[in-house]
């Protein structure tokens, strides 16, 4: 009999970590929220003032919602970052939007649209990502927010609204990893874990009492 409660306990052990590292949920980070992936009216500081409201670690998810063949998304190095360029890409270049890129290494990563003038009038994300476990703490906006611009130059390409996932033609991405996008912002399975722990934890206890 004992040899069966000691069966039993290793059982329940091995569930109960099971559904403690699935409570564990990674965090989606649609850029830029409502706005989406657009020439910001702000300028790059309105990019910079989301990514210094959010924290990021290994494993989260950028969403990048754009319409297709608008806009694109491609991480670059600081250098190409600074200078709008395409040089030294990392990955690849990615097209369909809306595209979903998962963040795998810690440290700075560069985000810029490759679009005629796009990345210079302010479509380009900067952000930091720390390692699991960390402690984050969200940057502070380089600069502050400019008031919306009255530029009525037709070279200055104006910004255009943020297309919903159903306009832009669906979920897609076309990089490594990248397909049916996560679910929204603020999901968690924590609560489904412990509503499964409960009766689980109970059956234990029963079970040796």
């Amino acid at each position: 009999m004992a040899g069966e409660h000691i069966i039993a306990g290793v059982l329940v052990g091995a569930v109960l970590a099971a559904l403690l590292q699935c409570g564990i949920a990674q965090t989606v980070h649609v850029v830029g929220d409502d706005l989406g992936w657009v020439i910001p009216q702000g300028g790059a500081s309105a990019y910079d003032a989301w990514a210094a409201s959010k924290t990021f670690v290994i494993g989260d998810t950028l969403v990048f919602n754009f319409a297709t063949d608008r806009h694109d998304v491609l991480e670059v190095p600081k250098a190409s970052f600074d200078s709008c360029s395409s040089a030294n890409p990392i990955g690849s270049l990615i097209t369909t939007g809306p595209a979903n890129i998962t963040l795998s290494t810690a440290g700075e990563h560069y985000f810029i649209c490759t679009f005629s003038q796009h990345c210079s009038l302010g479509q380009k994300l900067s952000i930091t990502v720390s390692p699991p476990g960390a402690s984050p703490s969200p940057r502070a906006a380089s600069t502050p927010i400019p008031p919306p611009s009255n530029n009525t130059d037709p070279a200055a390409c104006a910004p255009d609204l943020a297309p919903s996932p159903k306009a832009a033609g669906g979920p897609s991405a076309t990089s490594p990893g990248m397909g049916t996008p996560p679910p929204p912002p603020g999901s968690s399975s924590h609560a489904i874990t412990a509503s499964l722990l409960f009766p689980i934890i109970s059956i234990f206890i029963s079970w040796f009492m």
